[in-house]
């Protein structure tokens, strides 16, 4: 199942490894290792950010997804199903639209 996964990395760890050197093969380890079909970088209220689209396969593999976060950088994971445009066309909303109008 596609998902969206946002990471909100607080400052410290994070500061931390940006002073010793050590982020940029700490977020490496964990994008190969997650290997998102799409990643990108930004701020969330004030607090640096990671927004990936991954394919959680089943349930169970949750947290493996969210671990190296937790465990990296103390951060908050959240997961959000997603559709693509030909997900959505394959959702049947006419038919749930009559169903419940």
């Amino acid at each position: 199942m596609r998902m969206l996964l946002h990471a909100k990395l607080p400052h410290e760890p994070f500061n931390a490894a940006v002073k010793n050197g050590t982020v940029g093969e700490k977020m490496k380890r964990i994008l190969d290792d997650l290997k998102p079909e799409a990643v990108y970088f930004t701020e969330y209220q004030g607090r640096r950010g990671a927004i990936m689209i991954v394919n959680v396969e089943d349930p169970s593999k949750v947290p493996a997804f969210a671990e190296p976060w937790f465990l990296t950088f103390n951060a908050d994971c959240e997961f959000h199903i997603v559709m693509t445009p030909a997900d959505l066309a394959k959702a049947g909303l006419d038919a749930l639209g009559k169903k419940w109008a």
